[in-house]
């Protein structure tokens, strides 16, 4: 007995000896000393919004969404160290969990990697997370449908044809410069821009705001002169029409015109708005059908005399009428034309149409304009040869670019023209990032007397286009005769 418990004791001591020698044997054993156990507080990056290898990514502008597993903050530097390949961080911002960077200026079928850095995320304790990086690439390039190589005039002035068939051949190669008339009939935009670069642009932009005043001795539609005269020093001639009419029923005073619409009073601004509802214009009898069967029998009468003289039009009528309907919740069209919606508007564009080809007008090249989010009020190929997009206040060449491109993916086979543009980016960084729109033109300032200061293209701004190789200008423009 006393041998069997002296050896039981001497098993138990050694039993419990190998146990105080485990942890030694722990941090010696074979295991990789480089990969260190995570630290609790240092915050642990989940996934990615879109992951990491995503495809078919859009190339408008884009929110990646890194997730943690903690509450994170971003170091003071972090927006300048974070990188994305070929594109631009325009912010950086945090919500509990999530780490948002906005990025522009992506374009179609490439592949980016955002990369953030370790100690650009901190966790609630400031531990710093480590870096991730996350890769995707952006929607296949559209098959591109070769441009309408016919007006949808049928039978069109050959004036006309000739003018469509040049911009067609330039398209995507140069862009044709452009410039407003200071309000309506006149051609002081372009002297200010000869007066600045040495060169005027090629085409001439009109508006036929004052239909209702003319014939006056201030304003006189049926007086072409200034028209003649551009087109025979080469030059290609547009018009607008912002279409006015009276604020109310039986209203006469055309003081009290317009074209926004409203109660037929003053707004804010002080301009006056109208009653007049584009629905009713297809209601036999009603004054809006009398008013604009009276503004389009007028105004087809001064299209004629011009189309008697050989000379046709760039026709951007009805513009902008989806106008803030599309951009947020309350949004209104800033126009009577666009006031009852969609399939009104288009009724509309097609009553005009219509009602120019049964008086035998076939001088007109149809410019629509959209304002990219409002496919519903596009009239159809067969009413429009030209795309436009009104732009202001866009200062990224990457942004204008953008714009381009998402309505080149919806009409790719009409030609893409920056109808209307003030204070947006030079046009070479525009051209350069891939807006290559058929023609520019920026917006008049009223009464101005030099480029110096111009509150929509000052004069650095026309320098930069005038001498750009594909800019076109009048002196380079060919005969269409």
């Amino acid at each position: 007995m006393r041998l069997e418990f002296v050896t039981l004791h001497k098993c138990i001591d050694k039993l419990f000896g190998c146990f105080l020698l485990l942890p030694l044997l722990y941090a010696c054993g074979d295991r990789d000393s480089s990969q260190e156990e995570p630290q609790i507080d240092v915050p642990q990056f989940v996934f990615s919004t879109p992951a990491d290898g995503a495809t078919d990514v859009p190339d408008t502008d884009l929110n990646v969404v890194l997730t943690y597993n903690q509450n994170v903050t971003v170091s003071s530097v972090g927006h300048n160290r974070i990188t994305v390949t070929g594109a631009t961080v325009e912010a950086v911002s945090v919500s509990l969990k999530n780490v948002t960077i906005r990025l522009s200026g992506l374009e179609k079928e490439k592949t980016y990697s955002l990369v953030v850095p370790k100690g650009i995320v901190l966790g609630s304790t400031g531990m710093e997370a480590s870096q991730v990086m996350v890769s995707f690439s952006t929607v296949k390039k559209p098959e591109v449908i070769p441009v309408a190589t016919e007006l949808c005039t049928s039978d069109p002035l050959p004036q006309a044809k000739k003018v469509y068939d040049y911009l067609v051949s330039v398209y995507g190669s140069k862009a044709l410069s452009a410039s407003m008339a200071n309000v309506n009939w006149n051609v002081a935009e372009a002297d200010l821009v000869h007066k600045a670069t040495g060169k005027y642009p090629a085409i001439a932009f009109f508006d036929y705001i004052h239909l209702a005043w003319s014939p006056a001795n201030w304003i006189d539609y049926s007086n072409t002169k200034v028209v003649e005269d551009w087109w025979n020093a080469n030059g290609l001639v547009g018009a607008s029409w912002h279409w006015t009419v009276p604020a109310t029923e039986g209203e006469t005073d055309l003081n009290k015109y317009a074209y926004a619409p409203g109660n037929g009073r003053q707004n804010n601004e002080g301009n006056w708005t109208t009653t007049f509802r584009p629905k009713n214009i297809f209601v036999e009898g009603s004054w809006e059908n009398k008013t604009a069967k009276a503004d389009l029998e007028k105004m087809a009468g001064y299209l004629k005399l011009l189309q008697d003289k050989g000379i046709p039009l760039i026709w951007r009528p009805l513009h902008e009428a989806a106008g803030n309907i599309y951009e947020y919740n309350g949004g209104t069209a800033w126009f009577w034309w666009g006031y009852d919606g969609a399939e009104t508007y288009k009724k509309l564009w097609r009553y005009m149409f219509d009602f120019f080809k049964e008086k035998g007008i076939n001088n007109l090249i149809w410019v629509w304009t959209t304002q990219t989010e409002d496919a519903d009020f596009y009239p159809g190929d067969e009413y429009v040869d030209i795309v436009g997009r009104d732009i202001y206040g866009q200062t990224s060449g990457a942004n204008n670019a953008s714009q381009y491109n998402l309505i080149f993916d919806s009409y790719s086979q009409k030609m893409i023209a920056l109808s209307e543009c003030g204070n947006v980016a030079k046009f070479s960084a525009q051209w350069n990032a891939g807006a290559h729109w058929s023609f520019f033109m920026p917006w008049y300032q009223y009464n101005a007397t030099t480029l110096v200061g111009h509150q929509h293209a000052n004069e650095a701004w026309w320098k930069d286009a005038m001498n750009q190789d594909f800019v076109i200008t009048r002196d380079q423009v060919p005969s269409m005769e």
